[in-house]
């Protein structure tokens, strides 16, 4: 084993994810990682038995790579080091032998009937809620729910499909007396983040994790001293660094006929329903009778009107 590598293996710490997590990581992780590092968590994702059963050597050669490369690629994963991979990837085996339904399913086609569109795209939704629940880090939820919680002000920066989501958790967080606002346009997004100060939260929402319109705001809001939140796809994206605190998730992949902005605002709304109800056990005694109150108020919209005079 080379220097490089021990200095890798040494000083390795803390908490590793657990098996159903992994196969979530790589699917987030991959597209971002360098092409070397892609063939190792693509061959561990693949066939998780087979690389349980080699050495770090062993999976350098099948995989074309080094043994430093396949060390950096666990611990981009979450884990200290190699061996601590092989143990989640034979937990992972055991997972997938026991009948669980396998991680990846067929691409839609043209032809597909739609019974077959329902049921692939179910599954792939489900799958996305999934690995986006294993790989989310609980103790930066909880961070960003105190700092909600407690905050004056809230703005929510999204563009496109994400600016849904952003309207979404806003209308949320206004029902439980909060004061939230979404913001589409990035020139309002700016204009709004100058006006933000030390008790305020700003959430960027972004799949991609590197949309300027985006990052834009949230830099202005995390300058002014606002505690920031990105809810992203790409955890090691140009947002991250003006986000204190980081909620990161998972999506399907990618087709023809299933674009990123589908797949991504479904494990968007999985992170949302997490803060707002984060937020409403924090502040229960208020939120419940602003809940109580909301609900009174819309409920005559919801009755059948009567013709009668």
């Amino acid at each position: 084993m080379t220097s490089n590598v021990k200095e890798i293996f040494a000083g390795a710490g803390g908490a590793s994810p657990a098996p159903a997590a992994l196969a979530a990581k790589v699917r987030t992780l991959a597209p971002s990682m360098t092409r070397s590092m892609q063939r190792v968590a693509e061959a561990v994702a693949g066939d998780p038995a087979g690389c349980a059963a080699l050495t770090v050597t062993g999976l350098a050669e099948l995989t074309g790579t080094s043994e430093a490369t396949v060390v950096r690629t666990a611990r981009l994963l979450g884990y200290p080091g190699y061996r601590d991979l092989r143990l989640a990837l034979a937990g992972l085996a055991a997972q997938q032998q026991s009948g669980r339904a396998p991680s990846v399913t067929a691409d839609i086609a043209v032809d597909d009937p739609i019974a077959d569109v329902v049921a692939k795209l179910a599954y792939d939704e489900q799958q996305t809620l999934a690995d986006t629940a294993a790989g989310l880090d609980t103790a930066q939820l909880g961070a960003a729910v105190t700092a909600l919680a407690a905050a004056r002000r809230i703005d929510i920066y999204g563009i496109g499909a994400s600016s849904l989501v952003g309207q979404d958790l806003a209308q949320k967080l206004l029902r439980i007396g909060l004061i939230a606002h979404a913001h589409g346009d990035p020139h309002l997004a700016i204009t709004n983040a100058v006006q933000l100060r030390a008790k305020d939260v700003a959430i960027a929402i972004t799949h991609s994790g590197s949309t300027g319109d985006v990052i834009e705001p949230l830099r202005v809001a995390f300058e002014h001293g606002a505690t920031t939140i990105a809810i992203t796809g790409r955890p090691d994206g140009p947002v991250s660094q003006y986000a204190d605190h980081i909620l990161t998730t998972s999506t399907a992949r990618e087709s023809e006929l299933r674009p990123a902005a589908m797949s991504s605002r479904t494990s968007q709304l999985l992170v949302v329903d997490c803060l707002f109800v984060g937020v409403a056990q924090r502040t229960y005694e208020s939120a419940a009778p602003a809940l109580s109150a909301s609900y009174e108020a819309l409920a005559h919209r919801h009755s059948p009107r009567s013709t009668g005079r």
